[in-house]
Protein backbone atom coordinates (compact mmCIF):
# COMPACT_ATOMS: atom_id res chain seq x y z
CA UNK A 1 0.00 0.00 0.00
CA UNK A 2 2.75 2.47 0.87
CA UNK A 3 4.30 2.10 -2.57
CA UNK A 4 0.93 2.65 -4.31
CA UNK A 5 0.16 5.71 -2.19
CA UNK A 6 3.63 7.15 -2.82
CA UNK A 7 3.28 6.76 -6.58
CA UNK A 8 -0.19 8.32 -6.45
CA UNK A 9 1.08 11.31 -4.45
CA UNK A 10 3.89 11.86 -6.98
CA UNK A 11 1.38 11.75 -9.84
CA UNK A 12 -0.85 14.31 -8.12
CA UNK A 13 2.09 16.55 -7.25
CA UNK A 14 3.36 16.45 -10.83
CA UNK A 15 -0.04 17.24 -12.34
CA UNK A 16 -0.83 20.10 -9.97
CA UNK A 17 2.64 21.59 -10.29
CA UNK A 18 2.42 21.53 -14.09
CA UNK A 19 -0.92 23.36 -13.88
CA UNK A 20 0.48 25.97 -11.49
CA UNK A 21 -1.74 24.76 -8.64
CA UNK A 22 0.90 24.21 -5.99
CA UNK A 23 -1.42 25.57 -3.31
CA UNK A 24 -3.61 22.46 -3.69
CA UNK A 25 -0.82 19.88 -3.44
CA UNK A 26 -1.03 19.19 0.30
CA UNK A 27 -4.79 18.60 0.29
CA UNK A 28 -4.60 16.61 -2.96
CA UNK A 29 -1.89 14.34 -1.57
CA UNK A 30 -3.98 13.67 1.53
CA UNK A 31 -7.02 12.86 -0.61
CA UNK A 32 -5.22 10.50 -2.97
CA UNK A 33 -3.47 8.76 -0.07
CA UNK A 34 -6.77 8.09 1.68
CA UNK A 35 -8.56 6.97 -1.50
CA UNK A 36 -5.72 4.60 -2.39
CA UNK A 37 -5.61 3.23 1.17
CA UNK A 38 -9.36 2.56 1.07
CA UNK A 39 -9.11 0.84 -2.30
CA UNK A 40 -6.26 -1.38 -1.10
CA UNK A 41 -7.75 -2.17 2.30
CA UNK A 42 -11.44 -2.53 1.51
CA UNK A 43 -11.36 -3.31 -2.18
CA UNK A 44 -8.84 -6.09 -1.71
CA UNK A 45 -7.66 -5.62 -5.27
CA UNK A 46 -4.19 -5.99 -6.67
CA UNK A 47 -4.64 -3.20 -9.19
CA UNK A 48 -6.16 0.21 -9.05
CA UNK A 49 -6.10 3.26 -11.26
CA UNK A 50 -5.46 6.85 -10.19
CA UNK A 51 -6.58 9.69 -12.38
CA UNK A 52 -6.08 13.43 -11.93
CA UNK A 53 -7.68 15.95 -14.24
CA UNK A 54 -9.05 19.42 -14.44
CA UNK A 55 -12.74 19.43 -15.41
CA UNK A 56 -12.67 23.24 -15.34
CA UNK A 57 -10.22 26.06 -14.75
CA UNK A 58 -11.03 26.13 -11.02
CA UNK A 59 -11.66 22.43 -10.29
CA UNK A 60 -9.31 19.48 -9.95
CA UNK A 61 -10.70 15.95 -9.67
CA UNK A 62 -8.75 13.06 -8.18
CA UNK A 63 -10.19 9.60 -8.76
CA UNK A 64 -9.23 6.09 -7.71
CA UNK A 65 -10.78 3.15 -9.56
CA UNK A 66 -10.88 -0.43 -8.36
CA UNK A 67 -12.79 -3.60 -9.13
CA UNK A 68 -14.64 -3.74 -5.83
CA UNK A 69 -18.37 -3.00 -5.64
CA UNK A 70 -18.25 -2.25 -1.90
CA UNK A 71 -19.78 1.17 -1.23
CA UNK A 72 -17.43 3.53 0.66
CA UNK A 73 -18.95 4.61 3.97
CA UNK A 74 -18.38 7.98 5.60
CA UNK A 75 -17.97 7.55 9.34
CA UNK A 76 -17.68 10.08 12.13
CA UNK A 77 -14.80 8.56 14.11
CA UNK A 78 -14.36 9.05 17.82
CA UNK A 79 -11.23 10.82 19.00
CA UNK A 80 -9.52 7.58 20.04
CA UNK A 81 -10.52 5.47 17.01
CA UNK A 82 -7.48 4.05 15.24
CA UNK A 83 -9.24 3.54 11.90
CA UNK A 84 -12.16 4.94 9.94
CA UNK A 85 -10.80 8.43 9.38
CA UNK A 86 -10.07 8.18 5.63
CA UNK A 87 -13.31 9.38 4.09
CA UNK A 88 -13.88 11.66 7.08
CA UNK A 89 -10.67 13.50 6.13
CA UNK A 90 -11.55 13.49 2.43
CA UNK A 91 -14.99 14.92 3.28
CA UNK A 92 -13.41 17.73 5.32
CA UNK A 93 -10.78 18.68 2.73
CA UNK A 94 -12.59 18.21 -0.59
CA UNK A 95 -15.14 20.59 -2.05
CA UNK A 96 -17.18 17.47 -2.84
CA UNK A 97 -16.64 13.75 -3.31
CA UNK A 98 -18.58 10.74 -4.48
CA UNK A 99 -18.65 7.25 -5.90
CA UNK A 100 -19.53 6.23 -9.44
CA UNK A 101 -20.28 2.54 -9.92
CA UNK A 102 -19.32 0.72 -13.08
CA UNK A 103 -20.09 -2.83 -14.19
CA UNK A 104 -16.47 -3.73 -13.38
CA UNK A 105 -16.25 -1.95 -10.00
CA UNK A 106 -16.25 1.65 -8.85
CA UNK A 107 -14.55 5.04 -9.06
CA UNK A 108 -14.24 7.08 -5.87
CA UNK A 109 -13.43 10.71 -6.59
CA UNK A 110 -12.92 14.01 -4.80
CA UNK A 111 -12.69 17.55 -6.08
CA UNK A 112 -10.64 20.50 -4.93
CA UNK A 113 -11.32 24.10 -5.89
CA UNK A 114 -8.63 26.57 -6.85
CA UNK A 115 -9.81 29.68 -5.03
CA UNK A 116 -6.52 31.53 -5.58
CA UNK A 117 -6.72 31.49 -9.37
CA UNK A 118 -10.21 32.94 -9.65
Amino acid sequence: MAESAGRARRLVDSALSSWGLGSLVEDAELIVSELVANAVQHGRCERLRVRVWRPSRTRVRIAVSDRSTITPTLRDPDFDDEAGRGLFLVDRVAARWGTDFRRWGKVVWAELLDTEGQ
